[in-house]
């Protein structure tokens, strides 16, 4: 999803063809030449229109004709972006949209908040974590879905929303009158420090405010006593070329290459080199990546692999070396097209190569699991220290450490579920609020007790799960661990859920351990080399 600006020629060219190409005449017209099959298309589109057995209107030929052609490229990135996508790319690479600032989920039928982000009208109204709105303008909300419900909530910024929410512990129900306001979504979604030394910052996606947010959040933790930095890169699918040449800058030195864009139309081919002094050279940095770690996430993790600046740990990334360039062809509408490809600093291009997306995916998959195949002897490039590093997969870690996995018990536990997951997920949600209601748990480091695990089987043995004592035995575990996240971010709050979610986190404990001993980037680097063996999978 890398955009990078292009002229509108194509555009113009393309607008040309469509609607007045086949207006000159058949005479003039070279044989084979583009005005030609101009002109076939339209005889065809013609016929359709008017002897097809059902009914299309031309506007919809158009559209069918344009998605058919994009998907004759065999390009999944190459898209006609709807309004619906188009509204999506934009929240995506600015980070901003109109509405009340609430993290929805549904929990038993109902609309529930996760949580009020900061700042935003639910916030100042009093919205909790926990409320479940029961009505939206008079209208119950008993039975919405996820995508509904989030449409429903939005609107034009100045607009109003009347909630009736019902909040455990409270016998009627409490109504709110709010103001839509534009909400800003930060890419830095959290900064934090994870122990005395070692901050962490997690970035996702790369939007046009990521270079300012994680400059604000280095500096933040830093005066916070950081020493070392885990930047955590996983599910980031990427955004904008020109943020992730921006946010690599920050911690490389001026002249060094951050990525080479290569492509057929002129301006596409460009080399992207750092320009100012990096602000925290002294830092050791390690960037954890996962097989959800695409496009301008991997022209960071690569940047910085190539020069030597940071530890990348984890399983290799998606592998999407591709850039994408943008058109707005309407105010609703535009035109994403590949048009070129980018390589690392080293020369290294990390586009995977197969013959579908299903088998990229798949590819993706293996990865994951420590099943990747050896990588392409024939790619081999170099870092500025000399180390070895791969093309042709994505960006492979200088550590692998696979995530956890479930173990065979708790893989049969949740097929025994079958479609009453549902069920069990509102049960953590439900009883997660009743702890909290009852201020059962006081403090952030509660323990999940054998009868709170208890009740949750209690309860969806209750709506009909068909759960055979011994299944549930092998599920213990993860039941309590999933209560304990459910339980920590009702009852203290996102930042308590974060930090219990990360103690049980390998790939992030991993990067703490190396972390933490590192006193320098070349310390680090150091102690990396000693530890870049494969590990073994390991489950929870």
């Amino acid at each position: 999803m890398i955009r990078h600006k292009g002229s509108v020629v194509a555009v113009v060219a393309l607008a040309a063809l469509v609607s007045g190409g086949w207006l000159l005449q058949r005479g003039t017209e070279p044989a084979g030449s583009v005005y030609q099959q101009a002109r076939l298309f339209d005889d065809v589109l013609a016929h359709v229109a008017d002897y097809y057995v059902d009914s299309l209107d031309e506007k919809q030929l158009y559209q069918m004709a344009i998605d058919g052609m994009l998907d004759q490229l065999g390009d999944p990135y190459s898209v006609f972006l709807k309004p619906e996508d188009f509204r999506q790319l934009s929240e995506a690479t600015t980070g901003n949209y109109s509405g009340l600032g609430i993290q929805i989920d549904v929990r038993d039928g109902w609309i529930t908040v996760v949580a009020p982000l900061p700042d935003t009208p639910a916030e100042r109204a009093g919205v909790q974590t926990g409320d479940r709105i029961i009505e939206l303008d008079g209208r119950s909300t008993e039975g919405w879905k996820q995508d509904q419900a989030v449409k429903e909530l939005r609107g034009p910024a100045g607009s109003t929303a009347d909630l009736t929410i019902r909040r455990l512990g409270i016998d009627q129900p409490i109504k709110f009158k709010l103001t839509r306001a534009n909400i800003h979504i930060r890419s830095v979604q959290i900064a934090m420090m994870l122990n005395d030394h070692v901050g962490y910052i997690s970035l996702n996606p790369v939007s046009e405010n990521s270079t300012r947010e994680v400059a604000q959040a280095v500096d933040t933790l830093l005066k916070q006593g950081m020493k070392s930095m885990i930047w955590d890169l996983r599910q980031n699918p990427g955004g904008l070329l020109d943020q992730g040449v921006a946010v690599s800058d920050l911690f490389l030195d001026p002249g060094k290459a951050i990525v080479e864009t290569r492509g057929r139309a002129p301006g596409s081919t460009h080399e992207f080199s750092d320009s100012k002094p990096q602000q925290w050279p002294h830092l050791p940095i390690v960037v954890i990546v996962n097989g959800g770690t695409a496009s301008a996430a991997e022209i960071i993790s690569g940047a910085l692999q190539d020069h030597d600046r940071a530890v990348v740990l984890g399983t290799p990334t998606f592998g999407k070396g591709l850039v994408q360039s943008f058109w707005r062809l309407t105010p609703e509408t535009g035109l994403k097209l590949t048009t070129a490809r980018w390589f690392t600093p080293s020369g290294r291009t990390i586009q995977r190569v197969t013959k579908s997306e299903a088998e990229q995916e798949a590819q993706v998959i293996a990865a994951q699991r420590g099943q990747d195949t050896k990588p392409d002897s024939t790619a081999i490039f170099h870092t500025d220290a000399g180390r070895t590093v791969y093309g042709g997969g994505g960006i492979r870690p200088d550590i692998f450490v696979p995530a956890d996995t479930f173990t065979s018990a708790e893989r049969s536990f949740i097929r025994a579920l079958g479609d009453k997951a549902p069920v069990y997920r509102d049960a953590l949600a439900g009883y997660a609020l009743e702890l909290k209601e009852g201020k059962r748990l006081t403090t952030p480091n509660f323990t999940v007790t054998d009868a709170m695990v208890d009740e949750i089987v209690r309860r969806i043995r209750a709506k009909g799960a068909v759960l055979p004592d011994s299944v549930v035995a092998g599920g213990r575990a993860l039941i309590s661990q999933e209560l304990g996240y459910e339980a920590a971010r009702y009852v203290f709050g996102r930042a308590v859920e974060f930090r219990r979610r990360m103690a049980d986190d390998q790939q992030v404990q991993r990067a703490v351990a190396l972390a933490d001993r590192a006193k320098s980037p070349q310390d680090l680097l150091t102690l990396a080399n000693t530890q870049g063996t494969p590990s073994t999978v390991h489950n929870r």
